[in-house]
């Protein structure tokens, strides 16, 4: 399976309110304090999960979390583990792409330069993209550190 990245949002350290490292290192959110380039997936509201790449070096916890995706290539997989048929819903939020990829938990720490979940740079240029404060949350919101492509329709929100 395979999908374009079309909406993040960035978490940076422990002055950040919103960042889950602001609290300092946990047992759940030690994965932000490692090196960059590993998934950071978490659990909330008792059945979402969601999947942060860690982008700063060892000790500096900072994360970006995916919020949606259009889908690319498995679609018929994404469709079978999701409730939504229509492609530009299939992937709009943090919840929907981990169901529709099937990730959890056990997919935290992986290294995200290779093996069964990677980024790829396709060197797509995005020619509208859009900037704003971060939504759905309830302190720092005020930060514009959330980036999407304006084009998409499958922009969460």
């Amino acid at each position: 399976m395979s999908a374009r990245i079309v909406e993040v949002e960035a978490y940076i350290g422990t002055d950040d309110p919103a960042c889950h490292a602001a609290r300092g290192r946990t047992e759940r959110n030690a994965v932000m304090f490692g090196p960059p380039g590993y998934s950071y997936i978490y659990f909330i509201y008792g059945m979402y999960h969601c999947l942060n790449f860690v982008t700063e070096p060892e000790d500096r916890p900072a994360a970006v979390l995916l919020r949606a995706a259009e889908p690319v290539d498995g679609i018929e997989l994404m469709q079978q583990r999701s409730s939504n048929s229509k492609l530009h819903e299939l992937l709009n939020g943090p919840g929907k792409f981990c169901r529709a990829f099937g990730l959890g938990r056990g997919q935290n720490g992986i290294d995200l330069t290779g093996g069964e979940l990677y980024l790829e740079d396709r060197q797509e240029e995005v020619a509208n993209m859009g900037q704003s404060c971060r939504i759905g949350i309830s302190v720092g919101k005020d930060l514009p550190w959330r980036f999407f492509d304006r084009e998409s329709k499958s922009v969460s929100g």
